[in-house]
């Protein structure tokens, strides 16, 4: 199935070459399965030399993907949940999907620089002249 290719959108379509999958012994319950098959599957992309990827999708999924990925820039997704390794291996294309899913949304809007209004600043500056009085009642009272 890695040899499948993973649609993420109607834009953006991995290739199945791209795609590598390799099968591990998992923890885990599942008893005396988990000691003889090898169900947690690693899905290796190789994010920073990709084809099918945009510019901003491969900068963006390479800040989103921290740890997972290698110095040479291959994102290794583990997926061990279940005890079956055809569950593993939907979850781990699953999560790849969603990262790049994640990296395709469009940058939020810049932030607008707002003033405080008067009246915020009144209340502002009324509320630390009141708390210093607070204080000042404190304090012992002055010799006369």
């Amino acid at each position: 199935m890695a040899s499948d290719p993973l649609y993420i959108n109607d834009r953006i379509t991995l290739a199945g070459w791209e795609l590598t999958e390799q099968f591990v012994l998992a923890g885990g319950p599942g008893g005396q399965n988990v000691n003889k098959v090898s169900t947690a599957v690693q899905l290796f992309f190789p994010l920073a030399s990709s084809p099918n990827l945009p510019e901003r999708v491969k900068a963006s999924a390479i800040r989103l993907a921290g740890r997972r990925l290698s110095k040479e820039g291959v994102l290794m997704i583990e997926a061990s949940r279940f005890r079956s390794q055809e569950r593993n291996r939907e979850d781990a294309r699953e999560r790849l999907k969603e990262l790049i899913l994640e990296a395709a949304k469009p940058p939020p809007p810049p932030r607008r620089k707002t003033k405080p209004t008067r009246g915020s600043i009144e209340r502002r500056l009324k509320e630390k002249s009141g708390r210093g009085e607070i204080k000042k009642m404190r304090s012992k009272p002055d010799k006369d």
